[in-house]
């Protein structure tokens, strides 16, 4: 069935926050509370709306955003509910680009307040108003405020309490919330399980509900409105009490300039605070043409921004595009290419997807089958152009090496895992020539498996994988004079070369060079560059098995014949001395070192000191991580053979916040019985492949 475009300006909010904070739960009482769906969805249950892939069933998290859409007294939103683990975080930093909001989803307790700090940066950095909702608040444990102020450590925005909760008796351990008091309204609510809160009328008892407390904390609120405005400052001054609609208006346009974070509290699972949350955001949460505006979108119709794409089987590509200006309609061009099939985000109801004959501004759609562009483009109707902010993709930390079950896999293989890398832009494919591996890299082991895991299900594929082969090198500790004859006489034209090379160790980065010292005409020029090919030839595989580097092979003497010397002859001449000489020049194996910067909060440093230094590594230094409070950098040097795995251990023992970056630095040695055992397993490998 073809639907017409809603008249309305459809808003957009992006629900992001820590794994296992209840970003999902959330979604889904917002649903519940628009009348979407009759029954909420449970995680554990594989019942919810969103997470509803067989990657997010099979591992019971959000593994990719999803869009769902519902209307809410009048307003037409789409809700995009994006995956909370460290690894996936490039879909959230994609949908927090295009939303006109986003709600940052919390745990109630202090120590994991820590890991907003990155989504705090991302939001304060691009501009993109927020608010903060602390979720899973059915009791206090202590006092709100000092839940605050660890939150506010890891913002650079005020957070503004927009109203505290309601116990069944003193605030302690095990208090029970029962309701909430409005700071700006001055009204108190009970909660319903389900159903919208019920105000508390004031009695001849209790005529305010406005206790110390709430007063305490409400001018504590317009303080920190008055920052920005003089005039409320002014007012507050003189003890002039602002007007409930002025406070209201000062909320909505510092929210839009991401000058505050309103906070508000509530238990998602029980409908808590949510329709207090989808009030606040339907009444201060700006609209897209203001985002657009924010973004520096051009103003040409239609105007649409690529935010994800997706492959469907038996579908094909999906771009998932927010109209920035609208109408977009079927038929329409967008980048020079003619739109001919926009489908809507899926109905929670149904959970199938609608054809749309045009769609409006602030709509999420999908263009089926749109080859122009890619993530991030902003499409007008004549070109794709670069946006003016994009998040880019982050390095990788995480590699294995992949190979397709079966060989007439191996085409298929790439081409399914490009596709994968296009949904994913933290993903990334490559081929090492030196060891004939693909080579897949994300950003974790959960980041990697559940890519692979939608590889097999979208391109019906069988997939190994293995841990990747390190690039060690060899190199030789003294030199060595070396005397090589090739002579074979088997009728007609023979084959003769003699050569005399000195191959000699050259400083760590030396490469590998060749010198021509022959004088007389011993060996004659024209067979010079067949010597010099030769002694490369067998620099690819040395006598510990790998390639060979910082060695200086000099030519100096030799002997040719008139009839039988020939350019083949003087190459295989070369390489007899190579092979014989190498051996002889005390060869050693060379590692490759990274440097790698690691970040962790202050608290952790210590544990990851530890770490590392278990893994070989040099530890060169700690600094405190520039823009980033009560954060660390460690500097290390460290062994590419030990950093396979690491980013599992630094989350591990950092709490799922540490991550870090690495780029080759040099080569350096390698003995004992760690160098041992690599030779042994090379010519094991060696061994296999020829066999």
């Amino acid at each position: 069935m073809t639907n017409t475009a809603r008249a309305k300006t459809t808003r957009c909010i992006a629900v992001v926050g820590a794994q296992s904070s209840g970003k999902t739960t959330l979604v889904e009482s917002m649903l519940l509370a628009a009348g979407a769906i009759q029954k909420r969805g449970r995680v554990m249950d594989k019942t919810t709306v969103s997470d509803n892939t067989p990657e997010a069933r099979a591992h019971q998290m959000s593994t990719e955003l999803t869009p769902v859409r519902f209307s809410y007294l009048g307003d037409d939103w789409v809700v995009l509910d994006c995956p909370g683990a460290v690894d996936l975080a490039q879909d959230s930093y994609q949908s927090m680009m295009v939303a006109d909001a986003v709600v940052v989803v919390a745990d109630p307790h202090e120590e994991r307040m820590m890991a907003l700090a990155p989504l705090f940066r991302f939001l304060d950095d691009h501009k993109i108003p927020h608010v903060l909702f602390i979720n899973k608040m059915d009791s206090v444990a202590g006092p709100v405020r000092e839940l605050l102020a660890s939150a506010q450590r890891q913002s650079a925005r005020p957070l503004v309490l927009r109203h505290i909760p309601l116990t069944a008796g003193p605030i302690g351990e095990g208090s029970q919330i029962t309701g909430y008091v409005d700071l700006v309204a001055e009204r108190a609510y009970h909660y319903k399980l389900d159903k919208p809160s019920e105000r508390i009328q004031a009695t001849a008892t209790a005529p305010s509900v406005m206790t110390s407390g709430a007063v305490s904390a409400r001018r504590e609120l317009l303080e920190k409105l008055s920052d920005f405005d003089d005039a409320l400052l002014e007012k507050l001054l003189e003890d002039i009490v602002p007007d409930k609609n002025e406070v209201y208006r000062h909320l909505a346009q510092d929210l839009a300039d991401d000058l505050i974070v309103p906070v508000l509290i509530g238990a998602a699972e029980h409908d808590h605070g949510v329709r207090r949350l989808m009030k606040t955001l339907r009444h201060e949460v700006p609209d897209a043409t203001a985002t657009a505006d924010r973004l520096g979108i051009p103003a040409s119709t239609p105007t649409a921004q690529i935010f994800k794409i997706s492959y469907a089987p038996h579908v094909g590509k999906l771009s998932l595009v927010r109209v920035w200006r609208g109408p977009l309609k079927d038929g329409d061009s967008l980048a020079g290419v003619r739109v001919s099939n926009i489908q809507e985000a899926a109905e929670p109801k149904s959970g199938k997807t609608a054809k749309l004959a045009k769609a409006g501004a602030g709509d999420i759609v999908a263009l089926c089958k749109f080859e122009s562009g890619h993530t991030g483009s902003v499409l007008t109707d004549t070109a794709a152009l670069e946006p003016k902010m994009w998040p880019k993709a982050p390095a990788p930390l995480y590699t294995v090496a992949v190979t397709a079950k079966a060989r007439k896999d191996d085409v298929k293989l790439g081409e399914s895992l490009r596709k994968v890398c296009e949904e994913d832009p933290s993903l990334t494919l490559g081929h090492v020539n030196e060891t004939s591996e693909l080579l897949l890299s994300g950003m974790g082991d959960v980041h990697l498996q559940i890519a692979l895991e939608r590889a097999r299900r979208k391109f019906d594929l069988d997939i190994d994988t293995r841990r990747p082969q390190v690039a060690y090198r060899e190199t030789i500790r003294r030199g060595v004079v070396q005397h090589a004859r090739h002579k074979r006489q088997s009728g007609g034209h023979g084959q003769f070369a003699d050569i005399k090379v000195e191959i000699m160790p050259l400083p760590r980065g030396g490469g590998i060079t060749f010198t021509d010292a022959i004088v007389g005409g011993v060996v004659p020029r024209n067979f010079i560059p067949a010597v010099e090919a030769g002694l490369r030839d067998n620099t690819a595989e040395g006598p510990l098995g790998f390639p060979v580097v910082d060695v200086n092979v000099r030519l100096f003497d030799g002997q040719y014949h008139s009839v039988d010397s020939s350019d083949a002859a003087f190459r295989t001449a070369a390489r007899i001395a190579m092979t014989e000489g190498l051996p002889q020049c005390e060869p050693v194996l060379l590692e490759p070192i990274h440097d790698v910067q690691i970040f962790v909060p202050s608290d952790f440093t210590s544990k990851i000191q530890r770490a590392v230094t278990q893994r070989r590594a040099q530890i060169l230094g700690f600094d405190a991580r520039e823009g980033w409070s009560g954060w660390e950098t460690i500097h290390v040097n460290m062994p590419a053979s030990e950093m396979q795995d690491l980013i599992l251990e630094v989350r591990q023992v950092s709490q799922g916040m540490g991550t870090f970056t690495s780029t080759f630095s040099h080569y350096q040695e390698l003995i004992g019985r760690d160098a041992d055992r690599v030779v042994q397993t090379r010519k094991q490998s060696l061994a296999s492949a020829s066999a």
